[in-house]
């Protein structure tokens, strides 16, 4: 495990009109910013439980048992089998627009000769690793959050103080993280599977619950997202008889492909930034213990990770992501790009949901 320290809560701020000039300030500089009691208790007990009785109510009948990893394989199926694999692969990059169910890895038994099927350890609602893709569009408690009524309108602002110009949410979370088999997320950046050309991503992460360094809090590269460009892109496998995701090569030469408008100025001549060797996992990350409530920001190019949870208690959090939209011209009337290489793709004939605010 690389070192880590405790980053401080930045002031909460009740304002409706988005961030503050010194939270800003603190976002461009850190990569991220925590801002406590952006939901209130009650808020975040209601969302527990809309959680929760999804969790109870999915049925297994008709589920692939989908695995979720965010490390280097590029599946995420739940067998080596290539019918099973077409199916979980399908189940993945189709939750654009539903909710739907992935498990943890570690929640099933290991094939063995004599039992070669894999099977659930822990009842299905201890088991999942996260709910997507769609809770924005589709879970009223989730929505209201997200794009609508006075939390929906802080979102709205806090977008446009970031300068987005046509903020889109492209998709939304639950990541459960539970007690005993939460896995650990490696080091990343949330522009490699939420691309767009110039990278465009912000997260929007919202404990539900504490979290603490024992059931694996997020921990920050401090400052990356201005040394550290995007290498990778999480994308669908080309060809007709392809299916599933896989990493693809970003030019890290070419500033409009690597880097955020904004963020060419800091880029060295060969492209690189230079201040972050590989992924970054032997330097200090900054821990983010935060109670629920909190929200955190996180730059698209801010390299993150968190540990497993081996404690007995859950760490529950929500997190929408926004991106620069089909309408967004920068100051030299450029457009952001999202292709159709991206896992995630919008509504077939529509497009990602306008974060507006309204009611």
């Amino acid at each position: 495990m690389s070192p880590s320290r405790i980053a401080p809560p930045t002031s909460s701020d009740p304002s409706p009109i988005g961030l503050t000039k010194s939270q800003l300030a603190q976002f461009n500089e850190d990569g991220f910013l925590l801002i406590p009691d952006y939901l209130s208790k009650s808020t975040c007990t209601s969302l527990l439980e809309t959680t929760h009785t999804m969790l109870r109510d999915f049925s297994l009948t008709d589920h692939p048992l989908t695995k979720f990893t965010t490390g280097s394989s590029s599946s995420n199926s739940s067998d080596d089998s290539s019918s099973d694999s077409h199916v979980s692969d399908n189940y993945f990059m189709t939750s654009h627009d539903k909710i739907r169910f992935f498990f943890e890895p570690t929640a099933f038994s290991t094939p063995t000769p004599s039992s070669p099927t894999s099977t659930l350890l822990k009842p299905k609602e201890h088991a999942i690793n996260k709910i997507g893709h769609y809770l924005h569009g589709l879970s009223p408690p989730f929505s209201h959050i997200s794009q609508s009524g006075p939390t929906g309108a802080r979102n709205a602002a806090i977008a446009r103080s970031l300068g987005f110009h046509d903020p889109r949410i492209l998709q939304s979370m639950v990541i459960c993280k539970q007690p005993e088999i939460g896995a650990e997320v490696p080091p990343h950046q949330d522009s490699t599977f939420l691309y767009t050309r110039p990278p465009s991503a912000v997260g929007w992460w919202i404990a539900l619950e504490d979290a603490t360094r024992g059931n694996g809090c997020l921990g920050f590269l401090r400052g990356s997202h201005r040394r550290e460009p995007v290498r990778k892109r999480f994308v669908r496998k080309r060809g007709e008889r392809e299916t599933g995701t896989e990493f693809m090569d970003v030019d890290i030469g070419n500033t409009e492909e690597a880097w955020p408008r904004g963020l060419e100025a800091l880029v060295n001549n060969d492209g690189k930034g230079g201040a972050v060797d590989g992924d970054g996992d032997e330097e200090e990350y900054t821990l983010g213990e935060v109670k629920a409530g909190t929200l955190v920001l996180i730059h698209g190019n801010l390299l993150h990770k968190s540990e497993q949870n081996l404690s007995g208690k859950s760490r529950f959090i929500y997190t929408f992501h926004v991106i620069e939209g089909s309408e967004a011209r920068d100051e030299n009337g450029q457009r952001w790009q999202y292709d159709e290489r991206n896992w995630l793709q919008p509504p077939e004939g529509g497009e990602f949901t306008r974060l507006k605010g309204s009611s």
